[in-house]
């Protein structure tokens, strides 16, 4: 068993850390993180991340429970 997968989703982030010192505060680090760990997600599940944050961008507001968000976790997505 091995991470290749992972390590190879990672990658490009490793690779750009440094273009990413604007995260100058513990909020900004958490919230790049969160916005990255989605994107990669998203490919992960076959997606096309413009259009998902698209997406999520768009129906996010409107949600009002817990099932309208998860509606819109990657993997509830269904493929275009």
């Amino acid at each position: 068993m091995d991470n290749n997968l992972a390590e190879n989703a990672i990658r490009p982030f490793v690779v750009g850390r440094k273009a990413w010192l604007f995260s100058n505060s513990v909020d900004g680090a958490k919230a790049s993180a969160n916005l990255y760990s989605l994107v990669e997600t998203a490919k992960a599940c076959g997606l096309e991340p413009c259009g998902y944050l698209k997406t999520v961008f768009t129906y996010l507001p409107r949600a009002e429970s817990v099932e309208d968000i998860e509606k819109l976790l990657p993997w509830n997505q269904k493929l275009t």
